[in-house]
């Protein structure tokens, strides 16, 4: 008999750094599925992404087992790396918290390429500084 997928879980962790508390625990404890286990695979798959969120998505089958996917990294977070800022601006029409230039827009995109559905780098690093915008993060050239 095939494994058949139950659900499909997604959650938000911090690269080399989940525990079996929320929000892991509480998302993988209903479903019967081995938290100890979960926690030390993603660790060691993240180590190098050590303090990067990162959403992972979650398949959990009916014998229990599981596999996971991990996405690139929120273009927020990446943004705030990049702008070193510790969070965006509560009024980004009239508060602005930091830059960044089109060059880091692009390495942005590059790295969320994947997770985008835009055509090009081009079209991907309009998306990101649309999220840019919002945040309260100029782009400069």
């Amino acid at each position: 008999m095939a494994k058949q997928l139950v659900t499909q879980i997604k959650v938000q962790v911090t690269g080399g750094q989940a525990t079996p508390a929320p929000p892991v625990g509480t998302a993988l404890g209903p479903h019967g599925v081995n938290i100890g286990q979960f926690v030390q695979q993603f660790n060691d798959q993240t180590r190098e992404m050590m303090g990067t969120t990162l959403p992972v998505v979650i398949s959990v089958y009916n014998d229990r087992s599981f596999d996971f996917i991990i996405k690139s990294p929120p273009a927020a977070v990446l943004l705030k790396q990049a702008a070193k800022v510790a969070k965006g601006s509560g009024n980004p029409l009239k508060d602005k918290v930091g830059t960044v230039t089109t060059e880091q827009l692009k390495d942005i995109a590059k790295t969320k390429m994947a997770d985008l559905n835009a055509g090009s780098i081009e079209q991907a690093a309009k998306t990101v500084a649309g999220t840019a915008r919002s945040m309260g993060i100029q782009v400069v050239d």
